[in-house]
């Protein structure tokens, strides 16, 4: 028995006496998300509980499970009992939970939103199972599957769920048997781009020189992503056991973790992890007396979005300015410091693990023909439930955004898929399978995996604006189309969106956009102009009455509304008058409230916060220079 398998046995020992414990343990959400939400805070009150009461339990930090809207969560399991998850917990209520379930053996079962139990029995009567929640039910967890379970700081929670089980069946397969498990299972890359993950391989491996690297693309920049970094977070080791296939495959020696310095948890928990598996001897010279040699370095990148793209990835860690090169030779032939070198998603090098553990077979079970296996998602927006998700390929848009995500509560109005680079796609096509060809049939891309949900009160002219002046800025200006093209893509659109369009500007952003995806050096480039052209060509008549009534019917664009209070729809709850920033509102409880226009900056903080649609935005009659020179002519 060598010195891993002694160490998973061990493992395995001390994770049955956690799942069997004789005293109370309470798992808290401290990803990012739980963070955001208030989650250290409500560690620290519960610590102080613990304390103050006399009470005995393990605390035990796990990453996020998923449903973002429910944070900050606190699960807890009494000995011999069901996992019972508690959400949006806080000070106050985490000391009512923990008074009632420890001391009086009461679940508090209205505060319960659902148990981790195959089934329910009187002490979890009334809960629901955690999975058969709506946002829940319809996933499968792969890459997920430890996210929110496991203490993502300790390796043996990670070797007690058959963790490192992977590398060692590819040790006893040979890479080549590895490259074709890969190849049988037909997974595709999860950055974006969706080629067979085997090809890339096989180029890599086939091509001259011992030298060659690996690199585990983590440079999430899209706006609203954050598959990447949750999955580093929860369950950083399936990763690095990825990195371990993927460089053994390929005959790397060097890998490298690209990520960007945002992400200072993620890196925290990824040098840690790293540290115990060079404990472990699961790096450096003849892992586990496989004649294999590997080690891995973290590179922190600045933050450009443009670093994302193979090319200018490798220049950066090259301590080069991130900038694209033009491709041949690619990376797999010639890559950092011109050895052949592969470049994987974060998501792509955490799947591994799972098929080299249960099988290609095993993995071709989820998704469709020519699209196998799940993708993990970040569902944000006008959703009424957000969060982490990962759905087979195939599901349709309709049942991510209303079985999954709960719908909008206003009506829908258009999905952004894949980031600044993705396109805004219509209520027609929310019957489109999620895959790769689907997406991009309709002008859109997958992408890493950003989902973000519009309603009727997202302008969509604001909202290409947006994502073209973010790609425009992020633009590391090599190449003309991408760095001259874009900056004017953004000025016909500001102009538009303060009321100073012309009729004519349709037709340039139209011609523009084209150009630009064809004249682009880099993925970039290529498809920056996705938000203008879809919603050019599924949302027009918005783009007209920008242009020929001045008017913005979301009520966003800031130089084409006034706001005002609706008299008799405004109950005087002065919700509105305590998020106005410069006093603008005011008035008496229980009456209709006043809003002086003089005062208004337009931040539309009263017209989100109003439950009563009470805040009315009416159109403000703009004329250009044009149109006053054009009616003194006549």
């Amino acid at each position: 028995m060598n010195s891993l398998q002694k160490a998973k046995q061990e493992a395995r020992r001390k994770w049955d006496l956690l799942k069997n414990s004789k005293i109370p343990i309470i798992y808290m959400g401290t990803a990012t998300c739980g963070r955001a939400a208030g989650a250290l805070e409500v560690l620290e009150s519960v610590k102080k509980i613990l304390r103050e009461k006399r009470l005995k339990a393990k605390i035990v930090q796990v990453g996020c499970i998923g449903p973002c809207y429910l944070e900050p969560l606190m699960d807890i399991t009494m000995p011999g009992r069901p996992r019972i998850s508690y959400a949006n917990v806080n000070s106050e209520k985490a000391k009512k939970i923990i008074e009632s379930l420890l001391i009086k053996n009461d679940p508090q079962t209205k505060l319960a939103v659902g148990h981790f139990g195959d089934e329910s029995d009187e002490f979890t009567n009334g809960i629901p199972r955690f999975f058969d929640l709506p946002m829940l039910k319809p996933q499968e967890r792969v890459v997920l599957r430890n996210c929110g379970f496991i203490d993502p700081q300790q390796i043996d929670h990670y070797l007690a769920n058959d963790g490192y089980l992977g590398i060692i069946n590819a040790f006893h397969k040979g890479w080549q048997k590895v490259i074709c498990e890969v190849q049988e299972a037909g997974l595709r890359g999860r950055g974006g781009a969706g080629f067979p993950t085997f090809k890339k391989w096989q180029i890599c491996r086939s091509s001259p020189g011992k030298t060659k690297y690996l690199i585990c693309n983590a440079d999430e920049g899209d706006p609203g992503a954050f598959m990447n970094r949750s999955l580093l977070e929860g369950d950083p080791h399936s990763v690095l056991e990825g990195m371990l296939i993927a460089a053994y495959a390929i005959g790397a020696s060097q890998g490298y973790i690209y990520i960007r310095a945002e992400y200072p948890l993620a890196i925290a928990r990824l040098k840690r992890a790293i540290s115990q598996m060079r404990e472990y001897g699961l790096l450096g010279k003849n892992i586990q007396k496989s004649g294999f040699d590997f080690d891995i370095v973290i590179k922190e990148g600045a933050g450009a979005f443009v670093c994302g793209e193979e090319t200018a990835l490798i220049s950066s860690i090259e301590g080069k300015r991130g900038m694209p090169k033009s491709r041949p030779p690619f990376p797999a032939v010639a890559g950092l410091h011109g050895k052949p070198t592969i470049i994987n998603n974060v998501e792509t090098l955490g799947t591994l693990p799972n098929i080299l553990r249960n099988g290609a077979t095993w993995y071709k079970q989820f998704g469709t023909q020519g699209n196998h296996g799940t993708k993990t998602f970040s569902l944000v927006g006008k959703i009424r439930r957000s969060g982490l998700i990962e759905v087979p390929l195939g599901m349709t848009l309709r049942q991510i955004i209303f079985d999954i995500g709960g719908g909008t509560r206003k009506p829908f109005k258009a999905v952004q898929t894949g980031g600044p680079s993705g396109g805004c796609l219509s209520e027609e096509f929310l019957d489109t399978p999620v895959n790769y060809e689907s997406l991009t049939a309709a002008g859109s891309i997958m992408g890493s995996g950003g989902l973000i949900v519009m309603d009727e009160d997202t302008c969509v002219v604001d909202v290409a604006h947006y994502f073209l002046d973010f790609t425009q800025q992020e633009s590391c200006g090599k190449c003309s189309p991408c760095r001259v093209g874009t900056r004017h893509l953004v000025e016909i659109l500001e102009r538009i969106t303060k009321g100073q369009g012309r009729p004519e500007d349709l037709s340039k952003l139209q011609t523009l956009g084209e150009t630009i995806k064809r004249g682009s050096l880099c993925g970039l480039g290529q498809t920056a102009p996705n938000p203008v052209l879809t919603t050019l060509r599924y949302f027009r008549p918005e783009y007209l009455l920008h242009i020929k009534e001045k008017y913005c019917p979301a009520a966003v664009c800031r130089e084409l509304v006034e706001y005002r209070v609706v008299p008799g729809k405004c109950t005087g709850c002065q919700r509105c008058v305590s998020v106005c920033p410069t006093g603008a509102i005011t008035g008496p409880r229980a009456e209709p409230h006043n809003l002086d226009p003089t005062k208004c900056i337009k931040c539309r903080a009263c017209y989100e916060i109003c439950r009563f649609d009470a805040i009315a935005g009416d159109a403000i009659v703009i004329r250009s220079r044009r149109e006053v020179a054009d009616e003194q002519t006549q």
